[in-house]
């Protein structure tokens, strides 16, 4: 377990790069062993997550180098089994696209159930109903994922049920090397989905349609391997933005992409905070408590559900009552749990949380129990009154890169604790 100790009452000032972004990590790293020679990746975050996916690609028999500097080299030239190991395949969530990669590689895949953070059920119904519209079997067993093809080929539609992201991934992964063309209808809308099919074209794929809700896949003999920076983490820049606004501090973010963030933007402009854009800078102002609004998560372009941990963290000290509803995940409400120690006033009811503003926080020890409720933790200990302990924090560790350091150049008082 990892802690923090937080001095709390700091005004965050100073300007901060922006990572980049995890969800478009993790499915491009994977995607690179869909090439028959190396690819360089570039901007790379330097989070847990892609430390386990490297090796979990050398354990394929894949060649890996990885800098903190956010360089990634991949040559998949070794890649010699279609069998993933277990212990670091559970580590994370994002392991599940190897099911895609390995069954276009070999034409068969196996896979044990991901881990990740505990946010409600997570199934991966869809992603095996694609796998078999694409003429594939597949099947769990005694907690492994199997898929087989003798040969993926011919033209297929498929129209996923729910929007994932998991889903769509997979299946634009498991189709680019097959003959014909693949259709996906209600395809998630991310950006992460579209930096992905920039990268899989650059191999020489030919994916259309990729951040609207029909993908159009026309399958190649090969690919080869290429060059590609990957998009900044929107994640991140929302945590960093609300961390700003909660502390009144005055923070420059560097290397963003605004239009990834507008419904962030929009929301703590009417909450009040002063945000200004500058084509890949973002500078966020707050010199007052905050006003109260409602927020309620949607799929991309909607409310990120990623960023509703931070904002709910924020509308604590909020002036007025806030009503935040949660409808993609069923368990993304523990940081409020966890809040309530240091002074705010929540009440749950179902799938919306009722927040009655209080002045201010006081510290506690509270502790994070997934990626996004570990963030929004450290965020409310460092504007709270007093010292506060944050327990659970490798949740974060996993997926946003150097945060605490990122927060201490701004001037927070942050001390990593063995």
């Amino acid at each position: 377990m990892t802690c923090l100790r937080v001095r709390g009452q700091t005004r965050l000032t100073g300007t901060v790069s922006v990572g980049g972004s995890k969800y478009s990590a993790l499915s491009i790293i994977p995607a690179a062993l869909l090439a028959d020679t190396p690819s360089t990746i570039e901007n790379v975050p330097d989070i847990s997550d892609v430390a386990v996916f490297a090796e979990i690609l050398r354990q394929l028999g894949a060649k890996v180098e990885y800098t903190r500097q956010g360089w990634m080299t991949i040559d998949p030239s070794g890649l010699n089994s279609w069998v993933a190991d277990q212990l670091l395949v559970k580590r994370m969530r994002a392991s599940y696209y190897l099911l895609g990669v390995l069954l276009a590689r070999f034409g068969k895949a196996e896979v044990a159930l991901p881990g990740g953070d505990d946010i409600g059920p997570r199934p991966i119904d869809q992603h095996l109903k694609g796998f078999r519209a694409l003429g594939a079997e597949a099947s769990i067993e005694h907690g492994l994922v199997k898929v087989q093809a003798d040969r993926l080929a011919g033209n297929h539609s498929i129209y996923l049920d729910v929007l994932t992201v998991g889903a769509t991934i997979n299946l634009m992964l498991a189709s680019v090397l097959k003959e014909g063309t693949t259709i996906i209808s209600n395809a998630y809308r991310g950006p992460f989905i579209v930096d992905l099919a920039n990268f899989l074209n650059a191999m020489g794929a030919r994916v259309l349609g990729a951040g609207t809700e029909t993908i159009r896949i026309q399958g190649v003999p090969k690919l080869h391997g290429c060059r590609h920076a990957i998009i900044s983490d929107q994640s991140e820049a929302a945590t960093l933005m609300v961390a700003a606004a909660m502390t009144r501090g005055d923070v420059t973010l560097l290397n963003t992409i605004p239009d990834h963030l507008e419904s962030i933007i929009a929301k703590l402009q009417e909450a009040g905070v002063t945000i200004d854009q500058c084509e890949d800078k973002i500078r966020v102002r707050c010199d007052r408590r905050v006003s109260a609004v409602n927020v309620k998560t949607l799929p991309l372009p909607g409310f990120f559900t990623d960023f509703q941990a931070p904002m709910s963290a924020l509308l604590t000290t909020a002036d007025g009552i806030s009503m935040v509803t949660e409808t993609i995940w069923d368990e993304r409400f523990e940081h409020l749990n966890q809040l309530v120690r240091m002074g705010a006033q929540v009440r749950i009811d179902g799938r919306t949380a009722i927040i009655q503003g209080v002045p201010y926080l006081t510290g506690a020890e509270v502790h994070g129990t997934d990626l996004r409720a570990s963030a929004a933790l450290l965020i409310a200990a460092m504007a709270a009154r007093g010292e506060s302990i944050v327990t659970g924090f490798e949740h974060a560790d996993r997926g946003y890169e150097r945060l605490d350091e990122k927060f201490r150049s701004l001037g927070a008082q942050i001390e990593r604790l063995p």
